[in-house]
């Protein structure tokens, strides 16, 4: 189904996503984000007023600039454990993601390539790979909220912060048997492997083999040096088509503990990108995470053609 994503048609010119949407909001904005959870936001009206800022700023840079842009639902933590905790029923948590897909298709502005993606995140920590499916317990996990994204109307998935192959896998399936193109974006440790010690290669050629593969990789929620070099080896890198790195040089483990934003340097990381453009010569979507806003977006689409 990638013949549905217009950033990977032959020829296309570079796509913008978003940044860090949780540490934006907490730190910046001061939002109260239980559980690190956005999507509730969507359900109030302070709530929204602060998403449609969040998602505004994005936009005017893909305006400014004549890019597309890939907006990602605020569902990272809407699936059934996170919303459990956060005291959501099966039929209330499957309302929140169709909700938060009509919320964001509802921000498209005239003259703008927007693609709404449906935000899966991992059953477990992002940060640790403190839980173990198999592929098909992963998609039995995670279908309930990919079919309401894909109901409601989602031109794609993807799952961010994926710390595993197996529930990378399992994602894919769910998305597969949905019928919506997906996305798989791995996070990686200071080393440039994934927390559970699996190489980034081993775990793309994993999930292709059990599964056929997503539209394309992604790595998020890494700075650019814990796995540039990574990427100058051999590897599968021609499916990794879209990076949303940190802007701090911390450690999953120094950022969980951090109690202030660590923005790093916005045009330090903008020509990390150029050079992680010239190691993936297939990237085809650029963004942030943790600790990045839209300046940092903004200094990205500025040194990239």
């Amino acid at each position: 189904m990638t013949h549905e994503l217009p950033h990977l048609a032959p020829d296309a010119p570079l796509f913008l996503t978003d940044g860090g949407i949780e540490t934006d909001l907490i730190f910046n904005h001061g939002a109260d984000l239980p559980e690190f959870a956005a999507f509730p936001l969507v359900e109030n009206d302070s709530g929204r007023t602060a998403l449609t800022r969040y998602f505004q700023d994005y936009l005017r840079i893909a305006q400014r600039d004549g890019r597309g842009i890939i907006l990602e639902t605020p569902t990272w933590r809407a699936n059934p454990d996170w919303g459990s905790v956060l005291g959501y029923s099966a039929e209330g948590l499957a309302q929140a993601n169709r909700s938060a897909v009509r919320f964001v298709r509802g921000l498209t502005p005239p003259g703008v390539t927007v693609l709404v993606s449906g935000n899966v995140g991992p059953r477990g920590d992002g940060y640790v790979s403190d839980t173990s499916m198999s592929a098909e317990e992963a998609a039995a996990y995670h279908h309930p909220q990919v079919d309401a994204l894909a109901d409601a109307g989602a031109d794609m998935v993807t799952a961010l912060t994926m710390t595993y192959a197996g529930e990378a896998a399992g994602v894919v399936m769910a998305a597969q048997r949905a019928d919506v193109p997906v996305v798989i974006a791995f996070t990686v440790e200071t080393d440039g492997r994934l927390p559970s010690g699996q190489s980034l290669a081993e775990a793309i050629n994993e999930v292709d083999e059990q599964t056929g593969g997503p539209a394309y990789y992604m790595v998020n929620c890494a700075h650019p040096s814990h796995f540039v070099d990574v990427l100058r080896e051999s590897g599968p890198w021609e499916r990794v088509r879209a990076v949303r790195a940190n802007a701090s040089r911390a450690s999953h483990a120094e950022l969980d503990e951090a109690t202030e934003l660590d923005r790093g340097d916005p045009a330090e990381l903008a020509e990390d990108y150029r050079e992680l453009a010239t190691v993936l010569p297939a990237l085809a979507v650029v963004g942030g995470c943790c600790g990045t806003d839209a300046e940092h977006v903004s200094r990205m689409s500025g040194v990239l053609t």
